[in-house]
């Protein structure tokens, strides 16, 4: 039908439109914009504290004095959210700095809200960083044989979100990928008063190469084990869709996928199957192998993270999380984009 329907028409060779940047910019398709993107922070405890994070150049932990400053600028380029991962001072068996009402993030939530009450911040709610051993629940460990609990665990990531919640949190994040973590979070929300704090669902999240960097960051690599048992096989589309299904049935208001670049095929299907509102994060991985090979001179970074990033916009991501959002808002504001 389509085909008969073009066939009516000459063959558009948009040449012309393309002489100029004004004119390119006019017709494309596809557009990046400083409000789709999310600036992903990583805070600890402390003042006017700015730790380097080595696997990743231009990203630092963050004190939350210096988080808000971060934040400013992010916003004063148009950067409209942030993603909040908190790095405790303790950790222990039931990550319960997580969900402590004086915890790192729930401290750096309320002076963002005081200080930028127009920025969005939402939330990472997940117990990986504040778990002694690293897993994102609650563990039975027996001889060399470890279980991640998966319902006891919700428990602790309901009150988790409900703590980030009462700070003030705008959107809450569930990254944890435990099974019927997303109704467990809904219902203690409405039942507490919070019944329009919108979830972001993880929904989509595959047990990844391309996280090294992130858990360095973030201190959260696992002391034993791995998390293949509840992240997903690279190899499964189908049951990316099956994850997105659930998670939207049990309350989920944006779902994600996560890693974006490689996995753009699901991006699209999520979109195209769903319709809902959809998020794709450029991991850590991503961000640092670009910044390597640009402080190499074997790319051009700039164009290549803009490239990356309007590749995910094209397979239908309506929100881009990515480390380089302010560089990015910067470029598209003086119109290198």
């Amino acid at each position: 039908m389509q085909a008969a329907v073009y066939a009516q028409f000459p063959v558009y060779r948009p040449r012309r439109l393309r002489q100029s940047p004004a004119l390119r910019r006019l017709v494309a398709e596809t557009r990046l914009s400083a409000q789709a993107l999310v600036l992903p922070l990583f805070v600890r405890s402390g003042r006017k504290l700015r730790r380097a994070v080595s696997a990743m150049p231009g990203v630092a932990q963050l004190s939350p004095d210096e988080a808000v400053r971060d934040a400013t600028r992010a916003f004063s380029a148009g950067v409209q959210a942030v993603l909040l991962f908190g790095i405790p001072d303790r950790k222990d068996t039931r990550a319960s700095g997580a969900y402590a009402p004086q915890g790192i993030v729930q401290q750096t939530v309320r002076l963002l809200k005081k200080e930028l009450p127009n920025l969005i911040v939402i939330t990472d709610v997940c117990l990986c960083e504040y778990m002694s051993h690293g897993h994102c629940g609650l563990v039975r460990q027996r001889g060399h044989q470890m279980r991640v609990l998966n319902d006891p665990t919700l428990k602790l990531l309901a009150q988790t979100a409900l703590s980030h919640a009462e700070a003030g949190a705008d959107i809450v994040a569930p990254s944890d990928m435990m099974d019927g973590r997303v109704a467990a979070i809904r219902q203690r929300l409405d039942r507490e008063g919070f019944t329009h704090t919108p979830i972001m669902s993880y929904a989509a999240k595959f047990a990844s190469a391309f996280y090294g960097p992130f858990r360095q960051a973030a201190e959260s690599a696992p002391r034993f084990g791995d998390r293949r048992s509840y992240q997903m096989d690279p190899a499964n589309a189908r049951e990316a869709l099956r994850e997105v299904a659930l998670d939207l049935a049990e309350g989920a208001d944006i779902v994600m996928v996560k890693p974006a670049l490689a996995y753009l095929d699901i991006v699209y299907r999520v979109k195209t199957e769903f319709g809902y509102p959809t998020a794709a994060y450029a991991v850590s991985a991503e961000y640092s192998m670009i910044k390597a090979a640009a402080a190499q001179g074997w790319i051009d970074e700039r164009a290549i993270l803009l490239e990356s990033l309007l590749s995910m916009r094209r397979a239908g991501a309506d929100i881009v999380i990515t480390y380089a959002a302010v560089e990015l808002a910067q470029w598209l504001k003086e119109g290198l984009g």
